[in-house]
């Protein structure tokens, strides 16, 4: 095809037009205008499309003059700042080979810090023309610019003060997994302008609630610019989660008041202020452009071919993700910029970590998931990413997707099995004792490994993928049909119990019942090993009304509806962290495989039926053996840690007698499940754990009069 011709109307004379340099990527202001810089291996030509203040009329196309090995630059005097552009990408348009390059269709910068505008679906979006009989492989020559967000030029600089990141260390960290809008929308402490919103996240109200929680690090569900599916758009609906990325570089502009990045820096430095970490979950698996009946928004029409893992010759894509495509991190610019974005939202934006969605893929290789692969090396070796908190999602569709505990330290990684053992052991499935072992230790059979921590699982009851903790009591079978999809999207095994009921219920007794299992979930996930992550919303009883696939429910499915919290619970959550915070042996670094300790000769862990004698091999699979103990000291490869012990009990079956262990002069009860006011009391012959408890003493030392109040850190 024949480019077009490049132009400059006179009235944008004043704009000198220069070579510019092929660093950094993106747009950059420096004072005397703009620098282009973008990454096609290729393209033919690209020009550069400079737009109007309200993004309706291109004013400008400038053929980047210069090109760098595979990086096109031009540079433009006279630009500031909130300049609107865009790019159309000239080279073959061969699906057959990977290539889909269409001049037709106006391109998102990858490395745009800002968006302006939203995404309006229109057939002209896709660089086919849809109803061909030639498919994805016929050419569409509509111009897409009127549809597609204009891409902004950021000035980043931001007075940032004393802000310092907290570093909160994993075995201090108490994890809430929160949504900008959910948590925000419908709460009467946050201004009704900024519910939604990056500075509606940071208003006091907000802040005060994870306080009080004693929670240390929020980790906000995608936050980069996402698209709308337009299946979703088509039924009314809109994507709620995020998880449909089309700018790694840009804050998601329906979360900005103001359309500004320094909202979302406001809201990091507020929260640093607090002493709380910012954990960005990031999707650097896919795009929103979909496979290859999906749009052309961006990577596609830059460089398919590069972007994205093809297969077929070229023409059709790899979906490991799911979502219609997957990103090629085998390919050395594209891992460029997914290292480029992480190092932007640690250095511009201050966050403290990142939980990567679909991990898997990140790591898989030609030969398959590799712990060596070039993402990880690249990760671990940077002197900006490998100081702040990585968490994996360690499973995808793809072939061996599911790889739980083969990621390298310093990741942390989302536990499901600790998830299901222990929505099962509570809800009295056979056999599920010996697996509540594991999950209490850290899972050390999946993490003990390359010297890995005892930190390295992350546990999790929920997460915005499933039932919310009221939810997980209340419902055995998904309600998702607001979806639009017949119910048959979300996961069809929840390990949920209702208690007799499906649904809601006023009735005294299915509350109560229901109220006690969620304490007792919530304290097994407080009182093991490794890192605890709650879903917002949980504390205060929040419901989906059954929906355990929320991704379109942007009402109030998802918006927590703070009118209604359940402050006895938010209280029993606070105190459960706070018993955390005050005894480091629920929360240590190393594993413990009970091993004697070198103070006093005795194991750093040992197990204990109600009758306090050891478990034999016959009793962690007899399905009536539903009452563990489990007896903590600090861990023999510590050194010397004191000689106090905490005891444990949990009790999925009846009430029974207890007897405690004889390796300590006495015990304090300073929890007990089924009396969440209890704060302490004498433990003694005759103690008993009731029916469906959790149960912690603390040991009194020999020769004390008084009863120490906890341990520091």
């Amino acid at each position: 095809m024949t480019p077009q011709r490049s132009l400059l109307p006179p009235r944008l004379i004043g704009h000198s037009v220069s070579a510019g340099r092929p660093w950094p990527l993106g747009a950059t202001y420096d004072g005397e205008g703009v620098n282009f810089a973008v990454f096609s291996a290729h393209a033919e030509m690209i020009e550069l499309c400079l737009f109007s203040a309200d993004g309706r009329k291109e004013l400008a196309r400038i053929a980047l003059p210069e090109r760098d090995g595979d990086i096109w630059h031009v540079h433009v005097g006279g630009l500031v700042p909130g300049a609107l552009y865009g790019y159309r990408v000239h080279g073959p348009y061969t699906p057959e080979q990977g290539h889909r390059f269409n001049p037709h269709k106006l391109l998102i910068d990858p490395y745009a810090r800002g968006l302006e505008g939203r995404l309006k679906w229109s057939d002209a979006l896709m660089g086919y023309k849809p109803g061909s009989a030639r498919a994805d492989l016929s050419y569409d020559t509509r111009d897409s610019a009127f549809a597609v967000p204009k891409s902004v030029v950021v000035d980043p600089t931001f007075q940032w003060g004393d802000d310092r990141l907290p570093r909160t260390a994993p075995c201090d960290t108490v994890i809430a997994e929160a949504h900008v809008k959910g948590l925000t929308m419908r709460h009467p402490g946050v201004e009704k302008g900024l519910r939604g919103t990056f500075l509606g996240l940071a208003s006091d109200a907000v802040i005060e609630h994870f306080l009080k929680l004693g929670v240390t690090s929020v980790e906000l569900l995608p936050v980069q610019a996402f698209a709308d599916e337009r299946f979703l758009v088509a039924k009314g609906l809109r994507n709620y989660w995020g998880y449909q990325t089309i700018g790694f570089f840009a804050p998601e502009p329906r979360y900005l008041s103001k359309g500004q990045l320094w909202e979302f820096q406001s809201m990091v430095r507020r929260f640093h202020a607090a002493g709380l970490e910012v954990i960005l979950d990031v999707v650097y698996n896919h795009t929103g452009e979909g496979d290859e009946f999906g749009p052309t928004l961006s990577f596609r029409g830059f460089d398919n071919a590069s972007y994205y893992r093809l297969t077929n010759g070229g023409r059709h894509y790899v979906n490991d993700t799911g979502t219609g495509n997957t990103l090629n991190l085998t390919h050395p610019m594209v891992l460029r910029m997914v290292m480029d974005s992480l190092r932007f939202w640690v250095e511009v934006g201050h966050v403290d970590g990142f939980r990567f969605d679909l991990a898997t893929v990140l790591g898989r290789e030609a030969h398959g998931f590799d712990p060596h692969g070039g993402f990880f090396d690249a990760i671990r070796q940077d002197p900006v990413l490998n100081r702040v908190k990585l968490i994996a999602e360690p499973w995808d569709i793809g072939p061996g997707g599911y790889q739980l505990g083969a990621y390298p330290h310093p990741f942390l990684e989302w536990n499901d099995k600790f998830r299901d053992g222990v929505r099962r052991f509570w809800r009295g499935d056979p056999g599920m004792t010996a697996d509540l072992a594991k999950r209490l230790l850290g899972s050390a059979e999946q993490f003990d490994h390359h010297g890995r921590a005892a930190t390295s699982s992350v546990n999790l009851i929920t997460a915005h993928d499933g039932f919310t903790l009221e939810d997980v009591v209340s419902y055995t079978v998904k309600r998702n049909f607001a979806n639009g999809e017949e119910n048959r999207d979300g996961h069809h095994e929840n390990h949920s119990d209702n208690m007799g009921v499906e649904g809601p219920s006023d009735d005294p007794g299915i509350r109560a019942v229901r109220d006690l299992r969620k304490r007792n979930m919530l304290a097994t996930l407080m009182l093991s090993q490794g890192v605890p992550m709650l879903l917002a919303g949980d504390e205060v009883g929040h419901s989906q009304g059954g929906n355990n696939n929320a991704y379109a429910q942007d009402n109030e499915t998802t918006w927590i509806d703070w009118e209604r919290e359940d402050r006895a619970l938010s209280t029993f959550v606070a105190r459960l962290i706070a018993l955390r915070r005050a005894h480091p042996m629920l929360r240590q670094r190393r594993f413990l495989h009970a091993k004697p300790r070198p103070l006093d000769g005795l194991p750093d862990v040992a197990w204990r039926r109600a009758d306090g004698q050891v478990p034999r091999p016959g009793d962690w699979h007899d399905p009536a053996f539903r009452c563990l103990g489990v007896e903590l000291r600090h861990s023999a490869a510590g050194g010397d840690a004191g000689q106090t012990a905490l005891y444990a009990v949990f009790n999925a079956g009846p009430e029974t007698v207890l007897r405690l262990p004889d390796t300590a002069p006495a015990w304090l009860m300073i929890l007990d499940t089924t009396r969440p006011d209890l704060t302490e009391e004498r433990a003694g012959p005759g103690t008993r754990a009731p029916a469906g408890s959790v149960l912690l003493f603390r040991s009194v030392p020999a020769g004390t009069g008084a009863i120490p109040k906890g341990e520091s850190a």
